[in-house]
């Protein structure tokens, strides 16, 4: 969902800002192609290097005349220190995800603009998602690890429910994501609970979902899936007694983090065969090598893969490029970052 605010305050001119790629080493490669980069350079003066450090005197160079920061992953600490270093710093274009990882809140409180595209990678984590919840109703992975290991064929004997449709889906967390996996769930009928202390009650009812407890979500939901920051108050949120509360035969899809699940209990549930999962992030992430969760029929782990990856990068870089060409006209950033967002971010 946008979020527009107002115009950046920067004068509209013939002369283009000077900007820094900030990123990890690989990921300007990775992220930005030979059309996304030619795009960069209409819109901005770009320096030379990307930058994978911001010490030393390449660094503080680059940074003096930096008016833009084309950030991206494993992008090295900013804080309100580099601020000295870089004077004329206005905008930061992040084209990843969350910006917590590597930004001080007081680089925003001194007046810098910063965008993400969190709202690009949320469209593959919700597609990733709808899909683990359809093959998950269905029992795809029990049921092709039965065929394989004994060669039935549609033998659905034991399965406490089967199907996708008109099924009740828990949301712990509506969040960028939580809403496009809404949004999706209509297409099974779906029934849609959501727990989130953060949502907006009119959203949530123009989306169709119910607000409930998480008690009441895990209780009722035939899938549960997680959209949840990991934060004090959201780690192991569900513990082993909100497990237990899981109706049998419930499926768990986490695609947030690891460690808003007791992982632990977790193993216990699964080992029973009493639920299901499906799990794309571990507590510890990695895994270790012949950890027990590996060889459980009921549970499919994926590594971290449902973010954006091959050719969804391209969205990345598009959304970070749009935030440059507004700010350079002076037209309001559509996925700016406040100080309040960047505290509940994953």
């Amino acid at each position: 969902m946008s979020n527009e605010r107002a115009p950046v305050r920067r004068p509209v001119t013939e002369t283009k800002p000077h900007a820094v790629l900030v990123m990890g080493p690989g990921v300007r490669e990775q992220v930005f192609g030979a059309a996304a980069l030619e795009r960069l350079d209409e819109l901005a003066t770009v320096h030379d290097e990307v930058l994978h450090e911001l010490t030393g005197p390449a660094a503080d160079r680059a940074l003096a005349g930096a008016e833009v920061l084309v950030t991206g992953w494993s992008c090295p600490a900013i804080g309100a220190d580099l601020l000295e270093r870089a004077p004329r710093l206005r905008l930061i274009a992040h084209a990843a995800g969350t910006v917590k990882t590597f930004l001080d809140p007081e680089v925003l409180r001194r007046g810098v603009r910063v965008t993400s595209a969190a709202d690009a990678n949320a469209v593959p984590v919700a597609e990733f998602t709808f899909a683990a919840i359809v093959f998950g109703a269905k029992r795809v992975f029990s049921l092709a690890h039965r065929y394989r290991t004994e060669g039935t064929k549609r033998d659905f004997s034991g399965m406490p429910w089967l199907g996708t449709h008109r099924i009740t889906v828990g949301l712990v967390g509506l969040s960028r994501i939580g809403r496009r996996v809404a949004d999706l769930l209509r297409l099974l009928e779906a029934e849609v609970l959501v727990y989130d202390p953060y949502a907006d009650p009119a959203e949530a009812a123009a989306l169709g979902v119910a607000m409930v407890d998480l008690d009441t979500l895990v209780r009722r939901s035939h899938v549960v899936s997680l959209h949840a920051p990991d934060t004090p108050e959201t780690r192991r949120m569900l513990d082993r007694r909100r497990l237990a509360l899981m109706m049998d035969g419930a499926v768990l899809v986490n695609t947030a983090r690891g460690a808003l699940v007791d992982h632990d209990a977790l193993l216990a549930e699964l080992t029973r065969g009493r639920i299901d999962a499906i799990l794309d992030v571990s507590d510890p992430e990695p895994l270790p090598p012949g950890h027990p969760l590996f060889g459980l029929p009921n549970v499919l782990l994926t590594p971290h893969l449902a973010g954006a990856q091959g050719n969804e990068l391209a969205r990345l870089a598009e959304c970070a490029l749009d935030e440059v060409a507004r700010y350079r006209a002076g037209r309001p950033l559509r996925h700016e970052v406040t100080a309040d967002e960047l505290d509940r971010m994953a």
